[in-house]
């Protein structure tokens, strides 16, 4: 019975999203790639009626300025439309009391005084006659979202909804907020769906105190935040924001709190939390869904916030998060102030649920002191609750006392000031660029025998360049390997495909050639007579390395699972994790996250070549991974080059580089052997000096060797 009514809910979500959509001939079908957006001018109708700086900057401009900066890139003509509602009393009490609903729900017909009489009971709240409607829609909309995606009507989507809801309590409004539209969303999923495992991922800028209490005794919910905190000198200024606050209970270990003790943090700062801190408790939490909280007054030029996150670095946020739970990932609205820093801001987490590829990430990529004593402090904090951090020492705890972090903690009640008017220079160059180039396509060289594969539409299959005899003669005297016909043909192909990589022409591809190690050789040889300067191999197995390469300033090799004598050879740019254990599930996942993006976002590519030879031992939903998170260091721009026998995998990989969810879910967890983990955290130590995401502390590290 229940299954009649879940796919009747889903044919009725799919009708609403194909009318909504109506009218707009670029607007995505629906189905499980189809990315969701919903916007509702209605929820602009409540605004400030009396006079107060602290609430005047939560407007309804907030919305219309970003949905028109959404059509004006034709991002929003994309998406499936779907239409908002208002959620019912019944909903709202999923998480706030009947007498809290009763309160707001008498404000439709109070006057100005009234509203001002009660807003005064609460802390930075203003009400409008209109303020439950509006709320109840922002609800109402998150739970059409979040049905859609969990029906299968949609893969993933945006909500943008106002007011916010991240602060607002069981009992009490705050902070902007009136009723928590994604903690109302998580207990909706779990109730409705039978869902057992949420991630909520906070990344506005303040704590999300409200969302944070509502699941602090909740093991299925998984509360990820990181704040301005400033050691408790930040708005809402608690206790409980700080790293060691957990959870309760059987909630121990599902509330991270990653407190901001300086401003000014950048992209480096926030891409090494998550690959550090969220990233493992996630995979080994192995969410359902994933509700982001997404607030982007943690972005550059916003006055709350007085952060540098460039609007780039929420697409790569975004792509972090889209392998987990399938992903199933739903964005809702929450804070953002500075409108052309949150219009662009959303429009590049949009443009990355869309499936576009990521464009580079700016900056240095060097995180900051503070932050990393955040990270460290947060990882020993979690250490006893989560297998994923117990590899290691995780360093002492630092508390202020022992607090390095450039130029010394503000005392209580400091606010910093006049950061942001630094900034605006930087911010109006950042909006002033062009957008972000279209999803280029995806080139495949293949041999004959692959035609009966299920690929992403509109792939290109290369031809194959003719090789002149010279030519031909050249590359087979520099591998013996490419001698035969058939093999040369297989080279023509991988030339006449990274040409066009190189060129700009197509953004990926997939090679396959009768003896990978030659065909790696060819392929960084090509890519170095086209002037890369920073080619990344990660060479999967038992693999040759040219001799003549592995000391090249303009490469740098990532080997796992390859040979042992390759290890007494590391260097800077020759990595390796040797050993089959290497590629076992846990270990790789360490690896993943601790070892290669680290090192890839360090090293900032122009190319990546992700190489899997003879025993690579990974398993395919692995390389899937692999294949959609390195795209990111590398705006997409990657190169898969695979043995025949490695065929089968071709239509997955495919499928991952055009932006597909993984084939699975990443669960069971697995934990690293504790040999493998100290190699790791060995490798780790010993080059975070040469590329610095590798850290994980505030102290400092081992001189390099």
């Amino acid at each position: 019975m229940r299954g009649r009514r879940e796919a009747a809910r889903t044919r009725r979500l799919r009708s609403s999203a194909a009318r909504a959509g109506s009218g707009m001939a670029e607007s995505r079908p629906p189905g499980p790639q189809a990315t969701a957006l919903i916007y509702d001018e209605d929820m602009t109708r409540v605004r400030l009626l009396w006079d107060d700086p602290e609430c005047a900057i939560e407007g309804p401009e907030r919305l219309t300025a970003t949905y028109a900066r959404l059509c004006h890139r034709g991002l929003a003509q994309r998406c499936v439309r779907l239409p908002a509602r208002e959620a019912t009393e019944e909903e709202l009490e999923l998480v706030h009391s009947p007498e809290y609903v009763a309160v707001v729900k008498g404000t439709q017909t109070m006057n100005k005084e009234e509203l001002h009489n009660l807003a005064q009971q609460y802390d930075a709240v203003y009400f409008h006659p209109s303020t439950f409607s509006c709320a109840r829609m922002a609800v109402g909309a998150t739970l059409q979202l979040v049905d859609a995606v969990l029906t299968g009507a949609v893969g993933n989507g945006m909500a943008l909804v106002r007011p916010p809801g991240h602060h607002s309590q069981r009992d009490a409004a705050n902070g902007f907020c009136v009723f928590n539209n994604v903690a109302i969303a998580a207990e909706h999923a779990k109730r409705r769906h039978g869902l057992q495992r949420v991630l909520i991922v906070d990344w506005d800028i303040h704590h999300g105190q409200g969302t944070q209490g509502i699941f602090e005794n909740d093991p299925s919910v998984l509360y990820f935040s990181w704040h301005r905190y400033e050691h408790q000198s930040f708005w809402p200024r608690l206790r409980e924001s700080d790293y060691d606050v957990v959870g309760q209970g059987p909630g121990r270990g599902f509330t991270v709190n990653v407190p901001w003790n300086k401003v000014g943090m950048g992209n480096a700062d926030y891409v090494s939390v998550f690959l550090h801190v969220l990233l493992p408790l996630a995979i080994e939490f192995d969410p359902e869904l994933v509700l982001v909280s997404a607030g982007f007054d943690s972005g550059i030029g916003d006055p709350e916030g007085q952060m540098q996150a460039t609007p780039e670095c929420f697409a790569h946020l975004t792509l972090l998060l889209l392998p987990l739970a399938r992903g199933r990932l739903c964005a809702v609205l929450e804070g953002g102030y500075h409108l052309q820093s949150l219009a662009e801001c959303v429009c590049l987490t949009l443009q990355t649920l869309l499936g576009d590829p990521v464009p580079a990430l700016s900056g240095d990529p060097a995180p900051c002191l503070s932050s990393l004593e955040s990270i460290q402090n947060v990882r020993a904090a979690h250490a006893p609750h989560w297998a994923s951090l117990r590899h290691e020492d995780t360093g002492p705890i630092l508390t202020p006392s022992t607090w390095r972090g450039d130029g010394g903690p503000p005392s209580l009640g400091a606010q910093s000031t006049g950061t942001a008017d630094r900034w605006e220079p930087l911010l109006d160059k950042l909006l002033s660029c062009s957008p972000p180039s279209p999803h280029t396509g995806i080139g495949l060289a293949l041999p004959d025998s692959a035609s009966s594969l299920h690929l992403p539409p509109a792939v290109l299959q290369e031809q194959g360049l003719s090789l002149s005899e010279e030519e031909a003669v050249m590359w087979s005297r520099l591998d013996s390997a490419f001698m035969q016909d058939q093999a040369l043909a297989a080279l023509g192909k991988l030339l006449a495909l990274l040409d066009k990589i190189l060129a700009g022409q197509v953004r990926a591809g997939i090679a396959v050639a009768p003896e990978v190690s030659a065909a790696m050789a060819v392929a960084i040889r090509k890519g170095l007579s086209w002037g890369a300067q920073r080619l990344l191999c990660v060479a999967i197995g038992d693999l040759d390395i040219p001799e003549d390469l592995r000391d090249n300033g303009h490469i740098l090799f990532l080997n796992i699972g390859g040979k042992e004598q390759l290890e007494a050879a590391s260097s800077p740019t020759c990595i390796c994790l040797s050993g089959h254990e290497a590629t076992e599930p846990g270990t790789f996942l360490l690896a993943l996250t601790s070892l290669i993006l680290p090192v890839a976002y360090s090293f900032q590519p122009e190319l990546v070549l992700v190489v899997p030879g003879p025993g690579c031992g990974l398993r395919s939903l692995d390389m899937e991974l692999l294949t959609r998170l390195l795209q990111g260091p590398v705006e997409g721009r990657m190169l898969l080059l695979l043995q025949d026998a490695e065929l089968p995998l071709v239509e997955a990989l495919a499928w991952a580089l055009a932006g597909r969810a993984l084939s699975s879910t990443l669960g069971p967890f697995f934990s690293a052997s504790p040999k493998q983990a100290s190699a790791i955290t060995h490798l780790c130590r010993q080059r975070q000096l040469y590329w610095p995401m590798l850290q994980v502390s505030g102290n400092p590290g081992p001189s390099p060797g």
